[in-house]
């Protein structure tokens, strides 16, 4: 880990030529991936050099809207597929959440926590992704050809999806149900793509052009939508449940 100018970046060594860096979403997370003989005062010198552009793509994360953290109470929102509802919060001996027109109707236990109902919350979101994903990704195999080999959901701080090239699975990130449904179709697209070409060099540009020829403003949407708030409270205590 380096501190350069107040930025924190994550370095990680592994097997290859050049340096690489991002900032990467939801959260604005700054990694340089490196060669692994690499000295760590090299890296320094290369990220000095692009202080500038990282403060600038820090500030477009910076200026996002965010979800306040939730305490699951009526007057609160919630966003499912893109859109806004007003959470009406009840109680029963039954978890439950029903929407009927703007309102997304949350049944609870009175005693409940705020970490328990959205423990229940995030599992409801996981249904309302997986039946998407079962819809959506036989259509962008049969498109590309690209056949991954399992798929699961995941509650991710800083990715939107990712891929294991090795093994042919990819994960989608649990808050993609909150976005817009073409969001979640360029982040499927974008995860098989990589079962061809694992960088994102000009090959993976081409073949996203080729089956997806307006990604990059599906990308930029997606980027510009309402996120979790970076505290909430079952992301702090479940992160990376799969």
């Amino acid at each position: 880990m380096l501190n350069i100018s107040g930025i924190s970046i994550e370095v990680c060594k592994k097997p290859i030529k050049n340096m690489h860096l991002y900032v990467k979403p939801p959260d604005g997370k700054v990694t340089v991936s490196a060669p692994l003989a690499m000295r760590d005062e090299t890296i320094a010198r290369f990220v000095r050099t692009k202080v500038s552009w990282i403060k600038k793509q820090l500030a477009k994360f910076d200026g996002q809207a965010r979800q306040s953290e939730r305490e699951y109470v009526s007057g609160e929102t919630l966003y499912i597929w893109g859109k806004q509802y007003y959470l009406q919060t009840e109680y029963g001996n039954r978890n439950s959440l029903a929407l009927s027109g703007n309102k997304a109707i949350l049944t609870v236990r009175k005693e409940s926590t705020a970490i328990q109902r959205e423990n229940f919350v995030r599992e409801w979101y996981r249904e309302l992704l997986k039946t998407e994903i079962t819809r959506m990704l036989p259509k962008w195999e049969k498109i590309t050809c690209l056949k991954a080999a399992g798929w699961q959901t995941k509650y991710m701080t800083t990715r939107w999806g990712t891929c294991n090239t090795k093994t042919g699975k990819i994960w989608l990130n649990l808050q993609l149900a909150k976005k817009t449904p073409e969001c979640l179709e360029y982040v499927i697209l974008h995860e098989l793509v990589h079962l061809a070409e694992k960088k994102h060099n000009e090959r993976f540009v081409s073949l996203m052009d080729k089956y997806m020829p307006m990604w990059r403003e599906v990308k930029s949407r997606l980027n510009s939508q309402m996120l979790d708030a970076a505290g909430s409270h079952a992301g702090n205590q479940r992160r990376g449940l799969p």
